[in-house]
């Protein structure tokens, strides 16, 4: 039995959205409600709440969208606002980012260079509301009245964070943060130095995780599984990696590092024989300089005939 549109749900015309920067897809609604109506962009493609759902696939768009408007209904915005002032009285830390949620929390599109607070790293601010939880949509070319020009524009939806199931992301306590730094010690594998300056980063890319992926990180994870998932680099150099490996996943050309075009492993393109999502996706990035780089340096210099 197909599943039909709430009749009070548009979708508009210029549907679907693909951002490709965010490796995020869109559908460009609108919802009337008793009263007021609310314009926007509703992710459909959006990995950190574990959001993947496929434009032509009608049911399952229209069941998605059926449910964030009954979330958007005008009466449940109270329930939402208080849930959210109790999120944050748990994070007194985070008064930067959340200056940006406060923004973004007033509802509608918000500009990036006139309304947005002013921030060296907005993207960074952005990120971190993502991967707490909230669904976010930007619009990279929107008109903005007060700047009178094209902006970069960004609408957070009051729906439950994270969605049903969490934001797809791994977690793991100071505890064993602190821990994986002292098991890798402190080795930033970019820079091949050793520095207090590096952060735990997972060797297998976020942007190919699936539902079934993501694991548990126990305070009790051996040695050895530390050394087998994470290595360490600055944050600077995880967002790096973060675009590389963005960029492989959208094109299938692997990244390269240092400007040197070598895989000791696989080819210059991704397998197409390798899921592009998924546990078994991480095949893929064997051979990769950026999925292990101490392990590709090595390899490296083994072929260059340079005893480590």
């Amino acid at each position: 039995m197909s599943i039909g549109l709430n009749s009070k749900i548009r979708i508009l015309k210029n549907s679907p959205i693909i951002n490709s920067k965010a490796s995020e897809t869109y559908v460009s609604v609108r919802f009337d409600f008793e009263g007021s109506s609310w314009e926007g962009y509703v992710p459909i493609e959006y990995r950190r709440t574990g959001v993947s759902i496929d434009f032509e696939d009608k049911d399952k768009l229209y069941e998605y969208l059926n449910f964030v408007y009954v979330q958007m209904k005008p009466e449940k915005r109270a329930a939402w606002k208080k849930s959210q002032e109790e999120f944050w009285a748990n994070k007194p830390n985070a008064g930067t980012t959340k200056a940006f949620f406060d923004k973004l929390a007033e509802g509608g599109w918000k500009c990036g260079a006139c309304e947005m607070p002013r921030n060296p790293n907005p993207q960074r601010r952005i990120q971190d509301l993502k991967e707490f939880g909230y669904t976010i949509a930007t619009d990279l070319a929107r008109y903005c009245p007060h700047c009178g020009c094209n902006t970069s524009q960004r609408i957070l939806l009051p729906i439950i964070r994270g969605g049903n199931e969490g934001n797809g992301y791994e977690t793991w306590s100071p505890a064993l943060r602190k821990r994986i730094i002292s098991v890798l010690e402190g080795f930033d594998v970019y820079e091949c130095v050793y520095t207090p300056h590096c952060l735990p980063d997972h060797k297998f890319s976020e942007i190919r995780w699936d539902d079934e992926t993501k694991a548990e990180n126990p305070d009790t994870m051996t040695d050895e599984e530390i050394r087998q998932k994470f290595q360490l680099m600055t944050n600077q150099r995880n967002q790096h990696k973060r675009e590389v490996c963005r960029n492989c996943f959208q094109t299938g050309q692997r990244g390269i590092i240092y400007g040197i075009p070598y895989f000791y492993s696989g080819g210059p393109m991704w397998d197409p024989e390798i899921p592009a999502k998924g546990r078994e996706s991480e095949r893929g990035c064997i051979g990769c300089p950026w999925y292990d780089i101490e392990v590709w340096r090595k390899h490296l210099l083994e072929e260059l005939g340079i005893e480590i």
